[in-house]
């Protein structure tokens, strides 16, 4: 089976929650829909100890090729760049090949 890719970001405390929110589901996601090569993006809101994140947002590519094209073109570019304008206390993104292991093996 091919390894999926993905690109995670992780934000962490937003200022204003509400206005985080809105931000994101009204002006980032129609940014990041609009990088080709995007499969499929999920967003969470883990809950756990401090330093948890707030939201974890994940963009699935077919494979390494098709990420590293995204990662490098300019509607990735516009993304990110509005990805720095939220008032977070952080933010940290990584990439991976993502293993599929079927549950009971």
């Amino acid at each position: 089976m091919p390894l999926m890719h993905r690109l995670t970001v992780q934000y962490f405390e937003p200022a204003d929650s509400p206005a985080f929110e809105a931000a994101y589901r009204e002006r980032h996601l129609p940014l990041v829909h609009a990088v080709p090569g995007v499969r499929r993006v999920t967003l969470s809101r883990p809950r756990g100890d401090e330093g948890t994140p707030y939201l974890v947002a994940e963009l699935w590519f077919d494979d390494l090729a098709s990420m590293r094209s995204a990662l490098a073109g300019p509607e990735m570019e516009r993304a990110a760049a509005d990805a720095e304008t939220y008032d977070v206390a952080r933010r940290t993104s990584h990439t991976g090949a993502v293993e599929e292991i079927a549950a009971g093996r």
